[in-house]
């Protein structure tokens, strides 16, 4: 028997695609709701730098855009050594909803690593995105 490869998430948010579009895909929106900085370098095959202030950081690898509606990318699961190639693929699908957007992510991939790396990193990031979302949730709302 398997396990589950994917975590899904969905929200809904008051703002408009295009302003969770700049949240989600800019320097400034990504070093504020998901990091304390962050470089991003928004083309196809561009890298975006997260960093937090406790010392950890995150680099993703821009995979798919499609303005203002969808924003893929590739990272590397908590545990997993730098050197391995093994990432996951996080999706938002951004769709305008009455009064709003509908913010729905999924990070794929967790299946293709080996078990102990399975447990720790899907774990962590079963419970991550209810919490980076609610910080996303309070950004949008501040701004």
């Amino acid at each position: 028997m398997g396990f589950p490869n994917h975590i899904e998430r969905t929200i809904e948010v008051p703002q408009s695609p295009e302003q969770v579009w700049t949240a989600i895909t800019s320097a400034e929106g990504l070093g504020s709701w998901f990091g304390n900085r962050a470089t991003v370098d928004l083309r196809v095959g561009g890298l975006a730098q997260v960093d937090w202030d406790e010392g950890s950081d995150a680099e993703l690898r821009i995979e798919r855009l499609e303005e203002p509606n969808v924003f893929g990318y590739t990272w590397r699961v908590d545990e997993v050594p730098a050197d391995n190639p093994q990432r996951t693929y996080v999706e938002f699908s951004l769709t305008p909803i009455p009064g709003g957007t509908r913010i729905h992510v999924v990070e794929s991939g967790f299946a293709q690593l080996a078990q102990d790396l399975y447990d720790k990193g899907f774990a962590s990031h079963t419970e991550g995105w209810p919490r980076e979302l609610g910080e996303l949730v309070d950004y949008l709302n501040a701004a």
